[in-house]
């Protein structure tokens, strides 16, 4: 539980703009999907700054790996303080058991990707968003002092404009898509109707160790570098024009502290749901990204040097471009990207050259 001494107004007291915040406190949270990628991120992230956490996955898409990994990478003393919880978001009686004595949620548990949502509709929609709603509801009787949830940058579809600026989206492109929507929907629902305070981070194509590159459904950057080291062929949809602001799973891990930390103003007991772009505000070509990892590689592994792309159609549901505007999130949590596609590449490389060899 949180220590009480420390009143609400005190939290997250603002610190200077990027990097981690100090949390001024040590409270309990629960990060659902702790055995995926980000969430493993988080749970370490937050075991590092001395806070109680909970864990809960289903490992539909995570994995154990990432659990024994925390817990190896902070320590005895520190795993002593990490519960983790073998559950469902699906089910409601299990999001209520997790989030008993909670201070904070942070919400990463869903079923990614938009092809297998346009694959599997259904099971995207029940976990994304029945899945999403049992743990909105579950943090409300509980009293959590903020449920912070990840949304995505596919919420804004069909919308031209760039950057993308969080009050304009257009239609959705995908049932993946729908259901973040949905889920923001819910979300300002909640806040407005129990006086939750709630915070959806719209992340733009994170990467970064403990992703996964297996599967049909894995992100471009783990799967291209598994591809290149094992001398298998990797393949660009379309030209390789198509863009995307790539961000380190760092900024990531950023943003949620800082999303659920940010202090309301003094006395203020007005219900609130922001939702905030999580990303570099730098555009990258899949062809550029291509070149950026098979030179790092290439260090190494001098025989990546002569891999070329294949390419192949375009994938249904994609967007063409995506830039995301980070005012917002700056003005609000100050939050700053501590790490551009460059660094992060150079940061992860090691990891994933280790893992996915």
């Amino acid at each position: 539980m949180s220590d009480p001494s420390m009143a609400p107004r005190d939290m997250g007291a603002r610190t200077p703009e990027g990097g981690m915040p100090a949390i001024g406190g040590r409270y309990r949270w629960l990060v659902t999907g702790a055995a995926g990628f980000i969430g493993s991120n988080l749970v370490e992230a937050l075991l590092r700054s001395g806070q109680q956490v909970i864990g809960l996955d289903n490992f539909a898409t995570g994995h154990r790996r990432n659990v024994d990994d925390v817990r190896s990478a902070v320590g005895e003393a520190d795993s002593a303080r990490y519960r983790f919880i073998e559950g469902d978001i699906r089910d409601s009686h299990c999001c209520q058991e997790a989030c008993a004595g909670v201070d904070f949620v942070l919400h990463q548990a869903a079923l990614g990707s938009v092809p297998r949502s346009i694959a599997q509709p259904l099971a995207t929609h029940v976990s994304n968003v029945d899945g999403f709603v049992n743990m909105l509801d579950a943090a409300r009787m509980s009293g959590v002092k903020r449920f912070v949830y990840a949304s995505s940058s596919s919420v804004y579809g069909d919308h031209p404009g760039l950057p993308k600026i969080e009050a304009s989206i257009g239609k959705p492109l995908s049932p993946y898509a729908a259901t973040k929507l949905v889920d923001e929907i819910y979300a300002d629902v909640f806040a407005r109707t129990y006086g939750m305070r709630c915070a959806g981070l719209r992340y733009f194509n994170v990467f970064g160790p403990r992703q996964d590159p297996a599967g049909a459904y894995a992100a471009v950057i783990p799967r291209w570098i598994a591809a290149m080291l094992r001398g298998d062929p990797v393949y660009i949809n379309g030209d390789g024009e198509t863009s995307r602001d790539f961000c380190y799973v760092a900024n990531a891990v950023q943003a949620n502290l800082r999303a659920a930390l940010f202090p309301e103003s003094s006395g203020d007991s007005t219900p609130s749901h922001e939702v905030f772009n999580v990303a570099c505000g730098e555009r990258l070509s899949l062809n550029e990204l291509f070149i950026a990892i098979r030179d790092r590689l290439a260090a190494s592994t001098p025989r990546v040097r002569d891999v070329s792309p294949n390419y192949r159609d375009f994938r249904e549901g994609d967007v063409r471009h995506s830039l995301a505007d980070v005012s917002k999130a700056r003005a609000l949590l100050g939050y700053v990207p501590t790490h551009r596609v460059a660094a992060g590449l150079d940061e992860a490389l090691d990891w994933y050259v280790k893992s996915l060899a």
